[in-house]
């Protein structure tokens, strides 16, 4: 189910919100859990064993490794969870990729399995080990409470595409939450925001992919503009989703952590990757990075820390060798980045930086949205005029007239502007009673417009649902 579908926002959220905050509190995650399950099953029915088996490993393997703590066998149940966990997400989202390559490299004819990959496995197989490897570690008390727990890896608002939520960011929130009209009208808010992003920006530049893909002709400046929409694209879908998410576990009493922070505003590839996605940068320092020494160690190992941590990042978005040179691509660049040019780059332009990074973001997303990495080459080759395309042509100057407008909006919400305006404004007394006005009434309107959108338009799920 979609967070951007009539179904959830006219019937599911409108029936949860209705039997939740009616119930008492010790019932809450019961309802929760019951609602998430439901709003998996809409989307994944046989998958929703594997959710729920995922869940019961985590918390029996919890439970293990409490038991066995201080014994010679301490670390065995939590080399089984990493196993079952990780083995369950290699089956699922790989083997088909392993087997083609083993076809093709030793000339084999081995039949590929066909394996539907579940959605969200990746999230929550991640979320189950952040868990496991928590306990292990003394960074968290065991969860005794099994409905507790599956309420934790079942959670509906970022089952599906994150943020990657630590058991240790809400272990309290489980137990005991507040609930307010002021957490819920932020909540809201937040919601509706992300909302927008998605339906309105974020759907409507995925149009000029599609008529990027069924062009006559394409030229360099459609090359151009199919990247910049995608990489605008990518932005408002995955951001919108968080922010939905957020804004859902707010209302429902969580306070998740952020996962964007304006990451095209950054000037280093560094801090574009402290930016974007936060919670899985978050979840491979910590459980991989760290664990292999971090940056406390010599140069050698330094490097091959960052090239391992950037591969599995590639790897961990898809299937693909699109997504593994992607992901070594921006292991490069750190490298560079550290070891090279550290000292240098503040003495640039801060322009040139921004340019810089830009630049190599755009170039990524497309080998990103490629169906394979041939297919990406050869689009980075025809940004650069190294395929037989013309410069401009008539279609590619009437998509860039038709979508000016929203590229400009996109390009100008990516950016901290709007937010610090009003953030400006509400130090003013009668801009605030202004704003305290005009915000439920523009809430309203999104709602309407949305809903008009989604009404007329075509299914479009989130970019991040395919990992």
């Amino acid at each position: 189910m979609l967070f951007s579908s009539v179904n959830f926002l006219y019937y599911f959220l409108p029936l949860l919100l209705l039997v939740y905050f009616s119930v008492p509190s010790k019932w809450k995650n019961l309802v929760l859990f019951l609602f998430s399950l439901g709003f998996y099953y809409y989307g994944e029915p046989i998958y929703t064993l594997l959710l729920l088996m995922s869940s019961v490993s985590g918390y029996v393997h919890g439970l293990l490794i409490e038991r066995c703590r201080n014994t010679r066998f301490a670390t065995v149940p939590l080399v089984s969870s990493i196993v079952v966990g990780l083995g369950a997400l290699i089956f699922f989202k790989y083997s088909d990729f392993f087997l083609e390559n083993v076809n093709r490299l030793f000339d084999f004819e081995l039949g590929l399995l066909g394996v539907v990959l579940p959605i969200g496995i990746s999230f929550y197989t991640f979320q189950v080990l952040s868990y496991t490897i928590d306990v292990y570690r003394g960074k968290v008390s065991v969860q005794r409470n099994m409905l507790d727990f599956m309420t934790y890896v079942a959670l509906f608002p970022q089952l599906i595409a994150g943020p990657i939520v630590r058991y240790e960011t809400i272990e309290n929130q489980l137990k005991e939450r507040k609930h307010s009209v002021e957490d819920a009208y932020v909540g809201v808010k937040r919601f509706m925001v992300g909302l927008g992003k998605k339906v309105l920006i974020a759907d409507t530049l995925a149009e000029v992919g599609m008529h990027f893909d069924s062009a006559h002709e394409a030229s360099v400046l459609f090359y151009w503009l199919a990247a910049i929409t995608f990489t605008l694209q990518i932005y408002y879908d995955f951001s919108g989703y968080s922010d939905m998410a957020i804004g859902l576990g707010r209302i429902f009493g969580f306070r998740f952590l952020e996962n964007f922070n304006y990451p095209y505003i950054a000037k280093s590839v560094s801090e574009f990757w402290r930016r974007w996605h936060i919670s899985l940068g978050e979840w491979f320092r910590r459980y991989v990075y760290i664990p292999m020494g971090g940056n406390r160690v010599n140069v050698l190992r330094l490097v091959r820390n960052l090239l391992i941590v950037w591969f599995l990042t590639g790897f961990w978005h898809g299937a693909a060798w699109n997504f593994v040179v992607w992901g070594l691509m921006y292991g490069v660049l750190l490298i560079v980045e550290k070891l090279v040019i550290k000292d240098r780059m503040e003495s640039v332009p801060v322009v040139l930086r921004h340019a810089y990074v830009m630049f190599v973001v755009v170039i990524g997303f497309v080998l990103f949205n490629a169906g394979s990495f041939q297919e990406g080459f050869n689009n980075i080759l025809g940004m650069f005029a190294f395929r037989e395309a013309p410069l401009v042509n008539t279609e590619s100057l009437y998509y860039l007239r038709s979508y000016a407008v929203v590229i400009v909006l996109g390009v100008f919400g990516s950016t901290p502007l709007l937010k610090g305006t009003l953030k400006c404004l509400r130090k003013h007394p009668f801009a605030r009673r202004s704003l305290a006005v005009l915000e439920p009434a523009v809430i309203v309107i999104l709602l309407l417009m949305v809903t008009g959108n989604l009404v007329d338009g075509t299914f479009n799920p989130f970019i991040y649902f395919r990992f």
